[in-house]
């Protein structure tokens, strides 16, 4: 008798919190989310190359090798007046006689709050792909991607496609 009713109050305490969680999954649903996006463009002027060599085991023919690292701190403007600033760091992935490759990461600072990013890095000029992975103050619920583009002078364009999660009835 005692175990069919604790059989019968553990059932009903499974039974109730699933209630709870489909009641909860279903109120979440109800709220109707908007992508708000906003196009950020910049053009940069980059810092300086700066290779920081990981070891010293290296093709003698190779400036670099795995694990090396490249460190920026390039300045961004907007009609002709500096507005904030991006740095990062790369790190060296794959040497191939076709390729260079390195992993980077970024932050974005500018006023009201920081974008962080995640881009390729290939030898040559070819634009830059971001994904934008979050932010802070302004920018804290900030997804959405971007283009780094070089211009081969030490200058470049940057484009972001900032998306911005709002719940109906939230500010961003």
């Amino acid at each position: 008798m005692r175990k069919v009713a604790l059989t019968g109050a553990a059932a009903a305490l499974v039974l109730a919190l699933v209630g709870v969680v489909a009641i909860s999954a279903v109120s979440q649903a109800a709220e109707p989310s908007t992508h708000k996006a906003k196009t950020l463009t910049f053009d940069v002027v980059f810092s300086p190359f700066t290779p920081i060599a990981a070891n010293n085991e290296r093709d003698p023919n190779s400036p670099f090798a795995l694990g090396d690292e490249i460190v920026f701190h390039d300045q961004l403007f907007a009609n002709g007046k500096r507005v904030g600033d991006d740095l990062g760091s790369c790190v060296i992935v794959s040497i191939t006689t076709q390729e260079l490759a390195a992993n980077c990461t970024l932050v974005i600072r500018l006023p009201g709050g920081n974008l962080t990013g995640q881009f390729v890095a290939v030898q040559g000029p070819a634009p830059r792909e971001i994904a934008l992975t979050g932010g802070t103050g302004s920018y804290r619920t900030a997804g959405g991607e971007g283009t780094l583009v070089e211009f081969g002078n030490g200058t470049g364009r940057m484009t972001l496609q900032v998306l911005s999660l709002v719940a109906r009835g939230k500010g961003a």
